[in-house]
């Protein structure tokens, strides 16, 4: 059974939900943030023409039923505050990733852990997933810190795990199972 979708996710600040073609000026300032992307494995948005291309490719790998992807609102103002998505599901273990960004504008309120903390709780309770895991750049220390906030077990170091932005970088795995969940951390 592939992912499914779940209803918005209510938060007392937030609003998570899958996103539509409209969001994408909202994540455009995000993704166009070469301080928010300094650590994400895809190159920074230039223009709306890299929003409409990720976001038909994001709509294709949706369709699959392999991933999930949300935005991230403000509950006072509907206006974007970043992405979240679920990835790579693998249904015979219930295994899938996690992924997120916030915008700079948003750092240091704890949005982050408010948003990934509600979807959490959602990809393994109605969503079914059993394990989530989530590779972060070990320089990107405020996502470690978020990881652990969730508690995520930091499981190892993958050595030039991926290449982006014309460098090969390491990547910290970390990984949480839904028996460790616990929603009030």
């Amino acid at each position: 059974m592939p992912l499914t979708v779940p209803a918005p996710i209510d938060t007392p600040r937030l609003v998570v939900r899958q996103v539509t073609e409209p969001d994408l000026a909202g994540l455009m300032a995000v993704n166009g943030d070469d301080t928010v992307t300094r650590h994400l494995p895809y190159a920074t948005w230039r223009s709306m023409d890299d929003a409409t291309a990720w976001y038909q490719r994001i709509t294709s790998i949706q369709a699959t039923g392999n991933a999930v992807q949300f935005v991230i609102l403000s509950r006072d103002d509907a206006s974007v505050v970043g992405a979240c998505l679920l990835f790579n599901f693998n249904e015979g273990s219930a295994r899938a990733e996690l992924g997120y960004v916030l915008g700079q504008a948003h750092w240091g309120r704890g949005l982050a852990r408010e948003a990934i903390g509600a979807l959490v709780g959602v990809a393994f309770g109605p969503m079914g997933v059993r394990r989530l895991e989530a590779e972060v750049s070990p320089l990107n220390q405020p996502s470690v810190r978020l990881l652990q906030s969730l508690g995520f077990t930091r499981e190892g170091l993958l050595r030039q795990r991926w290449v982006g932005k014309g460098a090969a970088y390491d990547v910290e795995l970390h990984g949480l199972l839904s028996a460790e969940w616990r929603p009030a951390r």
